[in-house]
């Protein structure tokens, strides 16, 4: 593999690159005006402009091939076309006028394109969206996005779940690079920030063509923020405050880009207390997360690459039962003290009709766990002075020098992900690649949650899109291999062959339809094959079982989307079958007094979707009438049903967009959320109660000392309603989640 990459960069840096420019004029369709101010952006390329004042572009230093070129603007529809370079034709885009919000290029999937071009239905929100809605974490705030949710301990510990999967069973890409951190647990998050995130794309079903194993229920994608703009340096600064928790989070960025070579450096900083329902503070939920990025990129005609780095550090407090009742903001035991590195390498060569993508990552998480009961072996002095420090719960940090961490795991993972672009052949896009994944597990604490091991996967893929008059086609095949080897001897090997089969088509006016039929797999974890021993988090002895086979599902989506220039309808309906599903089963006996629960496997299948529409009445664009319904239905075969089914919501809003000489991009939403009765419990759980929560916000951009500034002012829970969440880690303890929060933000771009 040295070998061939030193053969890929020696290729890229003798090549003999070619300076081609493309110019052109961008009009309005209906009046045939000149737009000034229009993005123009090539994907691929990463290269971009903006109109001038006479509606006019230029882009130099391009190299030949065939590219996609994408051109937007707000208050028109975004257009995407194919670009044969060289090309010596002045180029004429007309945009049409539409209240549609502007579309992007879809990263998630292989061929970057629009989402309407795109034969995957695949949802895409940008963060700064979601921030206006309040969201106090990343996982929270992609619970704003239909058909994903969250499995929360408090609010700072959270999972996503696409349509009733998580954990293992979904994928999380961050940079281009698969994040891996001791995901299987039921009380740890994701461990990244949204500070310096773009945009979060989600992959709705089997997506192991892509992935590879756990890609089983879906995939959450992470896009970074982009380099400056070629021969530009800009920065912000931002802060965010949240009256709930007491909490606020900043952040800060610098990016530069000159002469082939793009900076970019941003660190932040959050804060939160408990946070307090209606009733009573819930002890421990408070937490403290510092996050730093930075990127440097490198690019000329032929050849563009890139290296990114993010360490987040995060101390999390693990709530048991409601204790202290304080604005604290400093995590009590039991918490964690987690870091995780995130290094990776993205690199594109450029042929003339083809391209070769190489991305490698390297992911080192190091996670801790400090206990109230456990034993630290320390002297009498030592041991005083921490129950002193309980007993005050002085705002001063606990010092880990002195606590020993009662868990503490090292989790390294090194992978790469090649992919070659075969050169267009008529209607064929074709893509042929390899990926694999080796990982380590270390143990360097007390207790074991899983031991010691080695993981190794590779798999290889091919995927072609079919361009038809009427019709777009997606089809591919994977082949995959996970080798597991355990210190203590267990050697496991999973094999499965993988493919998938979509189309989309316009079977009427403005009317279009998704088919796509996939499998997918999903090995076992190490927790399922090797647990032996109790989980504090669960008050519960596991035992793995080592004989557990890979989970393989098939999964059918039917999508209907109807566009006009006044409505949006949508209709996402969705079956899937999992064969050989995992999950915990007490065997009536106890150890130390918790009950012994085992590991099994049986057949069980999910099925739902999300239904809705969006009104934006002509010519009052600026009004738009929102409303959303998603349910979700899982059981096993013997028609019991799945734990950590999210409880069917429906979804309604009101919002307005503005503009005024003193304000830009200004926008005011009110939006209720009621969540039904979750009575479709598993064995274990109990119904969980419907509930409605009333949300708002406001904001817009407004000029001071020459530089624009983003305020927002939103509002969640308005009612403070006390309420519980089906998924809610809390629920059992009978914990209220949030209570009303006010939120205060702003971004000044310097």
């Amino acid at each position: 593999m040295r070998i061939f990459l030193s053969a890929l960069l020696f290729l890229a840096i003798s090549s003999v690159y070619a300076q081609n420019t493309i110019s052109g004029v961008v009009l309005d369709a209906s009046n045939q005006d000149q737009l000034a101010f229009v993005n123009i952006y090539f994907p691929d390329l990463e290269k971009g402009a903006a109109t001038d004042e006479n509606g006019r572009f230029s882009i130099e230093n391009l190299p030949s091939g065939s590219y996609n070129i994408l051109f937007s603007m707000i208050g028109y529809e975004t257009q995407s076309l194919k670009l044969i370079i060289p090309s010596t034709e002045d180029i004429e885009i007309k945009l049409t006028p539409s209240a549609i919000e502007m579309q992007s290029i879809i990263i998630s999937t292989p061929f970057h394109k629009l989402q309407r071009d795109n034969v995957m239905k695949v949802e895409q929100k940008s963060i700064k969206d979601l921030k206006t809605k309040g969201a106090v974490t990343l996982a929270d705030g992609i619970t704003n996005i239909a058909g994903v949710e969250s499995v929360t301990t408090g609010m700072g510990i959270g999972k996503p779940v696409i349509r009733g999967l998580s954990s293992n069973r979904v994928v999380v890409y961050t940079q281009g690079v698969r994040l891996e951190n001791q995901q299987f647990g039921g009380e740890h998050g994701l461990g990244l920030s949204d500070a310096g995130v773009e945009s979060v794309e989600v992959i709705k079903g089997p997506a192991s063509l892509l992935y590879g194993s756990d890609a089983l229920g879906g995939v959450l994608y992470l896009n970074p923020e982009r380099f400056a703009e070629e021969g530009t340096s800009n920065g912000d600064l931002g802060a965010n405050y949240f009256s709930n928790t007491q909490g606020f989070n900043t952040s800060a960025s610098f990016k530069t880009s000159e002469n082939n070579w793009k900076f970019l450096f941003r660190g932040s900083l959050a804060e939160h207390s408990d946070y307090d329902t209606e009733d009573y503070r819930v002890t421990n939920t408070r937490f403290r997360e510092q996050d730093f990025k930075a990127g440097v990129g490198y690019q000329v005609s032929k050849f563009k690459t890139e290296f990114r780095y993010n360490v987040n550090h995060s101390k999390l407090g693990i709530p048991e039962e409601i204790g202290e009742q304080s604005t604290n903001k400093t995590p009590l035991l039991p918490y964690q003290d987690i870091t995780n590195h995130v290094m990776s390498s993205k690199s594109t060569v450029f042929f003339n009709d083809s391209r070769l993508d190489i991305n490698i990552g390297y992911i080192y998480n190091d996670r801790k766990e400090f206990e109230e009961e456990h034993d630290h072996d320390e002297d009498e002095e030592h041991e005083e002075e921490d129950h002193d420090e309980e007993e005050h719960h002085d705002e001063e940090d606990h010092d880990d020098d002195i606590l020993e961490a009662a868990l503490h795991m090292k989790l390294k993972t090194a992978n790469y992900d090649v992919k070659y672009s075969l050169p267009q052949l008529g209607k064929f896009e074709t893509i042929f690649g390899v990926q694999g994944m080796h990982q380590t597990n270390s143990n360097y604490g007390e207790e074991e949650l899983i031991p010691d091991a080695t993981t190794n996967d590779f798999g290889i893929l091919g995927t072609s899109h079919i361009h038809f008059e009427k019709a777009d086609i997606q089809i591919g095949a994977r082949f995959d291999t996970r080798t597991i080897d355990v210190l203590n001897g267990l050697n496991k090997s999973f094999e499965s062959f993988n493919g998938a089969f979509g189309v989309k088509t316009d079977i009427a006016k403005n009317l279009t339809t998704r088919v796509n039929l996939a499998t997918g797999f999903r090995a076992p974890n190490l927790s399922e094959l090797t647990s032996d021993g109790s989980h504090e988090g669960t008050n519960r002895y596991e035992i793995g079982n080592e004989n557990l086979k890979s989970e393989q599902n098939f999964q059918a989506d039917l999508s209907l989307e109807f566009q006009n220039e006044h409505l949006e309808l949508f209709a996402n309906g969705f079956y899937n079958k999992i064969n050989n599903y995992i999950f915990l089963s007490p065997d009536g006996s106890f150890v130390n007094d918790d009950p012994v629960f085992l590991y099994l496997q049986d057949d069980a299948y999910l099925y739902g979707g999300e239904f809705g529409f969006h009104l934006h009445p002509h010519p009052i664009d600026w009004l738009h009438f929102e409303s959303s319904f998603e349910m979700v239905t899982g059981k096993l075969d013997d028609d019991s049903y799945l734990p950590l089914i999210p409880a069917n919501t429906l979804t309604n809003m009101v919002r307005i967009e503005f503009e005024k000489n003193w304000i830009q991009d200004g926008y005011a939403f009110v939006k209720l959320l009621t969540a039904f009765d979750q009575n479709n419990v598993g064995d274990f759980e109990t119904a969980t109660d419907g509930y409605s929560l009333l949300s708002a916000g406001l904001g817009g951009s407004f000029e001071v000392f020459n530089n624009d500034v983003q305020v927002t002012i939103s509002g969640t829970n308005l009612t403070n309603k006390t309420y519980i969440s089906h998924l809610s880690r809390l629920k059992t303890d009978g914990i209220y989640n949030i209570g009303r929060s006010i939120n205060l933000g702003f971004i000044f771009k310097l």
